[in-house]
């Protein structure tokens, strides 16, 4: 029990450290959902080899959606028009990053991590487009469907009988700063908030079992290590979000940083179940291309920041270890973790009861 107890306190270090700017990445993206039109991702995801892929990969870095999550959004950019380059690059620079995967890198790791990330993504993104587009590109290869407009505040309308200019004028814009808010906190962070449990209840086991000793000695750098990392990261569902701690975890027992961000990049990106689902939208030889380009990029790019974080001479291990609250007060930190702990619990328990409804409804005769 005093393990389990261990365990749950530095997993609530961790959270209490990182909850700030995980609020601020939730927020960010609730509002980006609210104002990024549909219809104007499509429009640039439609035409041409190269530039469709740079936008594709470009426009997933910021948006907040897992492995799984992504893919009806691609699946449905793929439907409106977008070529199979472009719907390669979306899938994989989207789940890699996201505004609250940004923030809590920037909380938990350090500056540098938190710029290497989104560009390892995008790099690992625009090959896998580009390959995908030099080895099967077909000008016409899909049937361009109208992108969904439905109101995004209240659902007033579909867009189809009320342009776009008719009905940005429905809403004000605190209804829809508001409705932004709900979104990030009630549908985004209900989405994320069990992963994100299991990410630092993981990272809090990995700070106390894990002998360090074992660590530094076997994933302390080398080709060996990102090829571990890489195997370990891609039949795993983790998403970008809940992966950071786990990242800071093992960064703190000795994995370097370079391995470190080979987890960061495979992990979020790639699972066992998301693979039908992936071969049905990119087919088989988009799929092979997929999973080929994240393999080589994130091992290629582990071992270029390893060799960027000794050339500067940093050790983000040294970093952590010392790393303080310094920024902001202990006060905004406690705040924020417990907010987003109490959200958790709501979440959580409405699941149980949703659970237990469904069973009452179709065993009536058992609760009674």
């Amino acid at each position: 029990m005093t393990v389990l107890v261990q365990i749950a306190q530095a997993s609530w270090d961790l959270f209490v450290e990182a909850a700030p700017y995980l609020i601020f990445g939730v927020l960010v993206a609730g509002l980006m959902y609210l104002f990024l039109s549909p219809e104007t991702i499509a429009k640039h995801l439609r035409s041409g080899r190269i530039r469709s892929v740079f936008k594709a990969a470009l426009l997933g870095i910021p948006l907040p959606l897992c492995s799984c999550g992504v893919l009806p959004a691609a699946a449905s950019l793929r439907k409106q028009g977008a070529n199979r380059g472009a719907t390669a690059a979306f899938l994989i620079s989207t789940p890699e990053s996201g505004v609250d995967s940004i923030a809590i890198t920037y909380a938990l790791l350090d500056p540098l991590m938190t710029a290497i990330r989104p560009v390892a993504a995008f790099l690992t993104a625009f090959a896998a487009g580009i390959t995908e587009n030099l080895i099967s590109w077909e000008a016409k290869d899909t049937v361009s469907l109208p992108p969904d407009m439905n109101c995004r505040v209240d659902g007033c309308c579909d867009g189809q009988d009320c342009p776009p200019e008719e009905h940005s004028k429905h809403h004000t814009l605190s209804q829809k700063l508001w409705s932004g808010i709900r979104y990030g906190f009630f549908d985004l962070f209900r989405e994320l908030s069990g992963w994100i449990f299991v990410g630092f209840m993981v990272a809090g086991a990995i700070t106390l079992l894990l002998p360090q000793d074992l660590t530094s000695k076997y994933l302390g750098g080398g080709i060996a290590t990102m090829l571990f990392m890489l195997a370990a990261g891609i039949p795993t569902y983790i998403c970008a979000t809940a992966s950071t701690p786990v990242a800071a975890a093992l960064i703190l027992k000795g994995v370097s940083p370079g391995a470190a961000l080979v987890f960061l990049l495979a992990g979020p990106a790639t699972n066992i179940a998301s693979l039908t689902v992936l071969t049905r939208v990119l087919g088989k030889r988009g799929v092979i291309i997929y999973l080929g380009s994240i393999a080589i990029f994130a091992v290629l790019l582990g071992l270029a920041t390893d060799w960027l974080y000794n050339s500067l001479g940093i050790s983000l291990q040294a970093r952590l270890a010392v790393a303080t609250s310094e920024l902001l007060p202990a006060w905004l930190h406690l705040g924020t973790a417990l907010l987003l702990a109490g959200l958790m619990l709501l979440f959580f328990f409405r699941r149980l009861g949703s659970i237990f409804n469904s069973k009452i409804k179709s065993n009536p005769q058992t609760y009674i």
